[in-house]
């Protein structure tokens, strides 16, 4: 009897993928006291104890792209930046892994494990896929069934999403994804998508829940970019405006009696941070809180072209005329994007 070519994919590619066990120092638990405050109602709260345990929080999936120890995951994996991550390849193969870069925007993290000659998986092109084509999502599904593999195909391409995940909870917009009926579970994040080649296409990132067969990727030229700039510099290098802003819809503008429904409102989050980052790009150029940016270069802001999308075309040191809309009167400032620094 003929096997099945995933065989194959599956002998040439699982070597490649890991576990991601993300945990933390929390405070140690002798017990719990139960306390009953009403018929039927109990609230329970913990006994501790003195000190601190490494206790395991979560976990998820990525790939090995190069011998040296390079590793693809989402960066909503990898988004605690006060716990520890420890890559596991096999049983008697684990490894503390160090956090080279992440960037939320397209949901993508690099990380490094120190060994040599390691397995390792060979990236495809993501601006050459089918609607279609047979492809096979591999991860570690609730973080306990290692290597599972699900086959389908491509059944979407350039599709939008908003996200919710990492620690803490939050949204998260990604676009230009893959979508697949390829089964993708909680603890797949991370993990490759790839075709019947072996080579990884994309990075298993989301699922809709309450759906079945829908599944998503982020396209791995994505990651192919961010991977070169940090082997070549060891950081993203990002051109960086320096606000803090909501994208404007007809639906928030009303509720705030806003004189436009559409373009970025700089305003400063809950916790206080500064709405324009001092030192900035947009600082210099005398950006400031509620301003209301309606206009980058030409291209107008919305929910379906946001400022974060336009700034990830752009290059640093590119200079930018936004039309601004300041206390009633529209204005037009010019940017110059910097590095972050």
């Amino acid at each position: 009897m003929e096997k099945s070519p995933i065989v194959e994919v599956a002998k040439k590619v699982c070597p490649a993928v890991i576990t991601i066990v993300i945990s933390k120092d929390l405070p140690k638990v002798e017990g719990f006291y139960f306390f009953p405050f009403a018929p039927g109602q109990e609230f329970i709260f913990p006994k501790l104890k003195k000190g601190k345990e490494k206790t395991k929080i979560g976990g998820g999936s990525g790939f090995i792209v190069s011998a040296e120890g390079y590793v693809i995951t989402c960066n909503h994996v990898v988004g605690d930046p006060e716990a520890d991550y420890t890559v596991i390849l096999d049983p008697k193969r684990k490894y503390p892994a160090k956090v080279l870069a992440k960037d939320p925007l397209v949901d993508i993290a690099i990380l490094k494990i120190n060994d040599k000659s390691l397995p390792y998986l060979e990236l495809g092109d993501s601006d050459k896929i089918d609607l279609g084509e047979t492809v096979v999502a591999i991860g570690n599904p609730l973080g306990e069934f290692e290597d599972t593999l699900s086959a389908g195909i491509v059944s979407g391409l350039s599709r939008k999403i908003t996200a919710y995940g990492g620690l803490p909870l939050k949204a998260t917009s990604l676009r230009g994804l893959i979508q697949t009926d390829a089964a993708i579970n909680p603890g797949n994040s991370g993990g490759p998508l790839v075709n019947m080649e072996g080579k990884a296409i994309g990075v298993n990132t989301a699922m809709v829940m309450g759906a079945q067969n829908i599944g998503f990727a982020i396209p791995i030229n994505y990651a192919k970019n961010i991977l070169e700039e940090i082997m070549k510099y060891g950081k993203i290098k990002r051109p960086f405006l320096g606000v803090r802003y909501v994208i404007l819809n007809p639906e928030i503008a009303k509720a705030n009696k806003l004189p436009v429904n559409y373009g970025a409102l700089i305003v400063r989050e809950n916790l206080g941070e500064p709405a324009v980052v001092k030192g900035s790009a947009a600082d210099k150029a005398g950006l400031k809180e509620y301003d209301i940016i309606l206009e980058a270069n030409g291209e107008k802001i919305t929910e379906e072209n946001p400022l974060a999308d336009f700034l990830a075309k752009q290059k640093i040191g590119s200079e930018i005329n936004f039309k601004v809309l300041r206390e009633g009167k529209e204005i037009t400032l010019k940017v110059k994007l910097e590095e972050k620094k």
